[in-house]
């Protein structure tokens, strides 16, 4: 199994339009330091799962039968804007499950094309694709959000690993984050839209020091932070000493394997 973070901004993506921070200036000069909609895809037994449906050009980075699943956190317009022009397609459909929101967004349900969306997902109940375990977790947030818990067994080294896929929360429920420190972690990849200062009591998403809580409980032996805003990457190029090889910024193009051989 192979996942790979096909964007690590927030809605604003990065360099931010019309910004000239330190942040959005280096992302200007250097295309390495950009960053896309917060997404991924998984890849195992040659099979393709989207999480999230917002990258860019979606529908040419990903031909006709080259998506075989869609999985999706919620039903926020930046996470699933790219449904709406993958739904005219022609070809066979394309299983889409998510979790238990009525309304979705706007007609997606009302009019899903090739799109086949599955009864909705339940909170904890695990099911599988492809041999992966997939487990939903109820996550905090303006809209009802599910992270995602994989499990996967290796058959070169018979080791079962884990990767916990946390976006659009601001700290975590706590069943959620009990159920993850009874369950093991290798791989933590987990929305930090806010650096430490900024804790507004309506914000909709973590920021560095819910982030630190989390990880303190669940212990996770690596952490990618996703879903980053400009103004984070701000304060992280000014504290570098905030972060290590363990814990820091995802990167757009960044791969995780749960296997020895990459799928």
């Amino acid at each position: 199994m192979k996942l790979t973070l096909l964007g690590t901004g927030n809605t604003s993506m990065l360099p931010v339009y019309g910004c000239d921070c330190q942040a959005c200036q280096r992302a200007m000069i250097n295309s390495q330091y950009r960053r896309q909609k917060t997404s991924a895809l998984i890849e195992c037994n040659g099979k393709k799962l989207l999480l999230d449906a917002n990258c860019d050009e979606l529908l040419q980075r990903f031909p006709s039968g080259s998506i075989d699943r869609i999985l999706l956190t919620h039903y926020h317009m930046d996470h699933v804007h790219g449904l709406f022009d993958l739904r005219w397609g022609v070809g066979e459909s394309i299983p889409v499950d998510g979790p238990p929101d009525e309304q979705g967004c706007d007609d997606l349900f009302k009019h899903s094309g090739l799109l086949d969306f599955q009864p909705p997902l339940a909170a904890f109940e695990s099911f599988k694709w492809q041999g992966i375990t997939i487990t939903p977790l109820p996550m905090q947030h303006s809209k009802i959000c599910f992270g995602y818990y994989f499990s996967y067994q290796d058959l070169d080294t018979e080791s079962t690993k884990h990767l916990a896929y946390l976006t659009d929360t601001v700290g975590l429920p706590k069943e959620t984050q009990a159920w993850l420190e009874e369950n093991c972690v290798d791989v933590l990849l987990i929305d930090c839209n806010h650096s430490p200062e900024f804790n507004h009591p309506n914000r909709n998403h973590n920021n560095l020091t819910d982030v630190v809580e989390i990880v303190t409980g669940i212990k996770p032996k690596l952490t990618r932070l996703i879903h980053i805003s400009h103004q984070l990457e701000c304060w992280a190029m000014q504290n570098p000493d905030h972060f290590s090889s363990e814990l820091c910024l995802g990167k757009d193009g960044e791969q995780f394997s749960l296997s020895k051989r990459m799928n």
